[in-house]
């Protein structure tokens, strides 16, 4: 493949990098409006949840494939395939009148936009020259990771100002423009039809049953219990098919993804990076949203503008990553990177029910501006150095073990919450009949109805007034010690940097800057 130049490289990119964003984005504007679809289409509450697992467990499935399929189709055919697919199943779904065809059009949208990711990752590798590829991963990350926030207030502003269809319809647009341009601009290949007869069915099936099971097992975990059958069999069939799929992975010449490229320190001291950054990222967004609408009161569009402090510091903080990476030691950057988010995690670990959009800026400062140094130098570490045609594979477990570790930071965040706020409220409430003044500071009591009143239980009224308080106290107190759990893997990553043995810059006769 010969990489275009000048604006034909960064055009085709650019489309790219525009199917990604939906794809990202895709998820978090439903995520904020599920209650809104749910009534359109009356859909029983317990299967809400499944218009995002649709959609979730086929793009798991589809980002490690992602590298098979660049192999056969090229990176050109493959883009424009997987954004036009992506489109057409938005249509579907705007189009669905019923449950079970919008998660029949979710799992087809999720597999497209699975593919989408780590194409945009490996076109940074492939397409761009040593020099720019910092300036390439910029943009691709910013935009990976800027969607997740940007998606609340999105979602918000489009359920309160038009119907749930656009929702999806919003897609087309983009999706029609950046097809056309990547079929306009990205470098041609040759249709690799060997490649198709070497697919080895049984270990693609084993690989989708494997991730399915762990996705839907993470999902059901916090509410039935990580020790209930349904979950145990769940996890179970996840270790035993992914065990099987590695076995036979590992033995074939032509494997479905390439799980060799893990035994590259590098590479694999990136992937549990990428796994690290996926469970502090999707957690924080997760997290936001729960206390600012469930102990705070606010609605979608709110919570999304409060959020919107996060995708400033990243749009301030990118250009100065771009610049610290071309000057500093990778590993260095990606230090500080992870000191600097888990501190940001950390900071939102000490909120009351009182706090709210101005005393949440600074730590979305912080969490904002290290983002980047979190993403960029891991990314060349994980990517950089290794030959052009092993890229498209690594590149798919590379960002497959960020939505990992999302999926996984999320159910431990949401275990924490179930388990654990009821529990908090019970110990509140026994503080405040003991007459303990700093749980009513806590709950934003006033000290005189606790202050001189005489030991014992509360009478009726004051527990119908308190009972609320108390509730969003034990829901603030468990969302604190998820901060910091989070805080904590965050901290433990940075145990992995030492053993780093590159800097990230391609060996001689290999990367992308030969074709």
């Amino acid at each position: 493949m010969t990489p275009p130049s000048g604006l034909r490289l960064w055009g085709g990119f650019g489309a790219m990098c525009v199917g990604m964003f939906m794809a990202i984005l895709d998820i978090q504007i439903v995520a904020t409006s599920l209650p809104a679809i749910r009534g359109a289409l009356d859909i029983p509450a317990d299967r809400m949840s499944w218009i995002q697992t649709a959609y979730l467990i086929a793009e798991v499935i589809a980002i490690p494939l992602t590298g098979w399929l660049t192999r056969l189709l090229g990176m050109r055919r493959l883009f424009i395939a997987a954004v036009s697919v992506f489109t057409l199943a938005s249509i579907g779904c705007a189009a669905s009148s019923g449950f079970g065809q919008l998660v029949a059009w979710r799992v087809l949208q999720g597999f497209a936009g699975g593919t989408l990711i780590p194409a945009v990752f490996s076109a940074v590798f492939l397409l761009f020259p040593f020099a720019t590829q910092g300036r390439a991963t910029t943009i691709a990350g910013l935009l990976a990771v800027l969607a997740p926030t940007a998606g609340p207030v999105a979602g918000g502003w489009i359920t309160d100002t038009a119907s749930w269809h656009w929702l999806f319809l919003v897609n087309v647009a983009p999706g029609v423009l950046s097809a056309l341009a990547g079929a306009a601009l990205l470098p041609r290949e040759p249709l690799e039809r060997r490649v198709a007869a070497e697919l080895d069915i049984v270990s693609l099936a084993l690989m989708a049953l494997s991730l399915a099971a762990l996705e839907i097992g993470l999902k059901e975990a916090p509410g039935r219990g990580w020790t209930s059958p349904v979950v145990l069999g769940l996890l179970v069939g996840f270790v035993a098919a992914g065990l099987v799929f590695v076995l036979r992975t590992l033995r074939r010449a032509k494997p479905v993804v390439d799980l060799s490229t893990f035994r590259d320190r590098d590479f694999a001291i990136g992937c549990a990076l990428s796994f690290v950054l996926g469970m502090g990222l999707y957690g924080s967004v997760y997290l936001m949203p729960v206390f600012l609408g469930l102990v705070r009161g606010h609605g979608a569009f709110a919570i999304g503008t409060i959020m919107l402090a996060t995708g400033l510091a990243q749009l301030v903080g990118a250009p100065v990553a771009v610049e610290l990476e071309r000057r500093f030691d990778p590993r260095i950057l990606t230090a500080v990177g992870f000191a600097l988010f888990g501190a940001g995690l950390a900071l939102s670990g000490f909120d009351t029910p009182q706090t709210d959009g101005r005393e949440m800026v600074l730590p979305q400062v912080v969490r904002g501006a290290a983002i980047m140094l979190c993403l960029l130098p891991p990314t060349r570490l994980a990517l950089g150095h290794l030959p052009a045609e092993r890229v498209p594979d690594a590149s798919g477990l590379f960002n497959l073990m960020r939505n990992l570790g999302g999926a996984i930071g999320i159910a431990l965040v949401d275990t924490l919450l179930f388990g654990r706020a009821e529990e908090h409220g019970r110990r509140l409430l026994d503080r405040l009949t003991a007459g303990d003044l700093d749980a009513a500071r806590f709950l934003g009591i006033p000290e005189g109805l606790v202050q001189g009143r005489a030991p014992g239980p509360l009478d009726p009224m004051a527990m119908a007034y308190l009972r609320p308080l108390i509730e969003k106290g034990g829901l603030t107190l468990a969302v604190d010690e998820a901060w910091l759990m989070l805080a904590a893997v965050t901290f433990a990553g940075l145990a992995a940097i030492p053993f780093v043995t590159r800097r990230g810059a391609p060996v001689a006769g290999t990367g992308p800057a030969v074709h």
